[in-house]
C-alpha cells in the first residue's frame, strides 16, 4: 500500500502541473551538431539552421507531424542527420508549443555518432538563442552524477555501500538514520524520508539536526520514497569518505573523467553569459540554494556535455579502469518498486519497455508516494535495458533516457519546468523511432 506524503516541502515539482499552455508564435532555431565520438575530443559543429519561424501552433503542429510522416522505417542512410532532425522536430516541436517552452537543447546519439539540435531562446529578454554553449539547470538529473562519485569512491575502496552514516557523520551514530546502510540512502529506501526538507532547515548544522530527529516510517529496504534528503546524505557522506569537498570532487574529478568541459556545480564568471534563464511564468529564475543542494539537483551542463556522460554509461571503454567500474556500479539493480527498478542514480526497465511502463515509472505516485520495494537477490547486473532520469529546477526541466544495447540515447534540456508526463512521452517517442532504425 502506498502512503502519500502530506507535506513536499519547497519542492521544485510543484511548477511541474502549472505551466500556462502557449498563447504566442513560437520562433524555433535547429541546429544539427556532429560530435566527436570520444568524449575528450573537442565538439566539431556543422550549423544548418531551418524553421527560422513558426507563425501559428497549428503551423508547427503541421510541420511536426510531416516531418514524422517523412521518416520511413528503414535503416539510417547517408541522410542520417536530416531524418533524425525530423524524428526530433516531431517530439519536439509541439510540446515547446503547448507549455511555452523558451528554449530547448536535445541531443541524440545512435550508434555512436551524436547530434545535437537547438531550439528557441536561452533567454527571452536579450534574445540570445540556445546553441551548443548553452548551460541549463538539470535537477535532480545531478543525483547519477552523486552516484558516479559514490561509485567511485567505493571502487576506488573509500567507502562501501554497506557502511551506514553514522561511520563518516559521529553525530548520526545511535540515531534512526544510522539503522539505514548508505545503499538504502543511495536507492531512497532508507524507510520514510521526504522528498524535500521542510522549509525551516537551512544550514548544514540545520541538516545535520535534521537527521537525528528523523523518526523513520518504515523498516530499512522495505519502502522507495524518492528523497532529496535520502539521496543528499549519501552525496554528503561521500565527500567525507573521499576527503574533499562534494562540489570540488564532481568538478575536477567526474566532469574531467567524462570530457565534460562545460559543465558546473558552481558557473563561473566567464561562463555566465552562456547560463541561459530558465522561467517559471514569464518571469525569468535561476535555482536558488538550499540543503544539499549541491549534491541532489546542483549540477548546471550543456546538452553535448551531457550526451557525453550517456555516451560513456553506453560504452565506458574509453575510461580509466576505475571509472569504467563506478559507471558499471551505477547500472547495477538493487530494488524493485512498482515497475521500475531503482539503481544508483538511475531508474531502469527491461527493454523492450511500452510507453505506459515508463510513464509509469515516472508518474506523480512514483514520485511523491512511499512504495514498496522488494530488494533484488541477486541484482540485476545484465539484460537489454532502459535507464532514464528526470531532473527539474523552478525554471528548468531535463530527462534522459539511453539503451546501450540499442546504443540509443536522447537527452532533453528546456528551460521551463514543463510537465513530466510530457518530457517521457517526447523521450520514448524519439527512442523509440531510433530503436526500429538504428543497426
Amino acid at each position: 500500500m502506498r502512503r502519500r506524503r502530506r507535506g513536499r516541502g519547497r519542492g521544485f515539482w510543484r511548477t511541474a502541473s502549472r505551466v500556462p499552455e502557449a498563447r504566442t508564435w513560437l520562433r524555433a532555431r535547429v541546429t544539427v551538431a556532429a560530435l566527436s565520438l570520444s568524449p575528450r575530443r573537442g565538439v566539431h559543429q556543422k550549423k544548418e539552421p531551418i524553421l527560422k519561424s513558426l507563425p501559428k501552433n497549428a503551423r508547427a503542429r503541421a510541420i511536426a507531424f510531416i516531418c514524422t510522416c517523412l521518416v520511413p522505417l528503414a535503416a539510417w542512410a547517408g541522410d542520417d542527420a536530416e531524418r533524425i532532425r525530423a524524428v526530433v522536430d516531431a517530439a519536439v516541436l509541439p510540446l515547446m508549443s503547448r507549455y511555452d517552452v523558451p528554449g530547448m537543447a536535445v541531443a541524440v546519439t545512435v550508434d555512436g555518432r551524436p547530434y545535437l539540435f537547438n531550439y528557441g531562446l536561452a533567454s527571452r529578454e536579450s534574445k540570445a538563442p540556445v546553441d551548443e554553449k548553452t548551460i541549463f539547470e538539470i535537477g535532480s538529473l545531478s543525483k547519477t552524477f552523486t552516484a558516479t562519485l559514490a561509485a567511485y569512491a567505493q571502487e576506488t575502496g573509500k567507502l562501501s555501500l554497506d557502511d551506514h552514516p553514522g561511520k563518516y557523520v559521529p553525530s548520526l551514530r545511535g540515531h534512526a538514520i544510522d539503522k539505514a546502510s548508505l545503499l538504502h540512502l543511495a536507492t531512497y529506501t532508507a524507510g520514510g524520508l521526504p522528498l524535500q526538507f521542510p522549509d525551516e532547515v537551512e544550514g548544514n548544522d540545520a541538516t545535520l539536526a535534521y537527521f537525528r530527529h528523523w523518526k523513520a516510517d518504515a523498516a530499512p529496504g522495505t519502502e522507495r520514497e524518492y528523497s532529496n534528503a535520502s539521496l543528499g546524505l549519501f552525496g554528503y557522506v561521500t565527500a567525507i569518505a573521499l576527503k574533499d569537498d562534494f562540489a570540488h570532487a564532481i568538478e575536477t574529478g567526474i566532469f574531467p573523467a567524462f570530457g565534460m568541459g562545460h559543465s558546473y556545480i558552481h558557473v563561473p564568471e566567464g561562463a555566465m553569459p552562456d547560463y541561459a534563464w530558465g522561467y517559471v511564468a514569464a518571469k525569468p529564475h535561476r535555482v536558488s540554494p538550499g540543503p544539499f543542494d549541491e549534491e541532489t539537483y546542483g549540477v548546471k551542463t550543456t546538452a553535448s556535455d551531457l550526451l557525453r556522460f550517456v555516451q560513456a554509461n553506453m560504452d565506458p571503454s574509453g575510461l580509466a579502469a576505475p571509472m569504467q567500474r563506478a559507471v558499471a556500479a551505477t547500472h547495477v539493480g538493487y530494488f524493485r518498486s512498482g515497475v521500475l527498478v531503482q539503481g544508483l542514480g538511475w531508474e531502469q526497465y527491461a527493454w523492450p519497455v511500452s510507453r505506459e511502463l515508463l510513464l509509469g515509472g515516472n508518474s506523480a505516485e512514483a514520485i511523491f508516494d512511499a512504495n514498496p520495494a522488494q530488494r533484488l537477490v541477486p541484482p540485476v547486473t545484465s539484460g537489454a535495458r532502459l535507464f532514464d532520469k528526470t531532473g527539474s529546477t523552478g525554471g528548468f526541466g531535463a530527462y534522459v533516457a539511453f539503451v546501450p544495447s540499442r546504443r540509443i540515447g536522447v537527452v532533453l534540456l528546456a528551460n521551463r519546468n514543463y510537465p513530466i508526463p510530457a518530457r517521457v512521452e517526447a523521450g520514448f517517442s524519439i527512442l523509440d523511432r531510433l530503436a526500429g532504425n538504428a543497426h
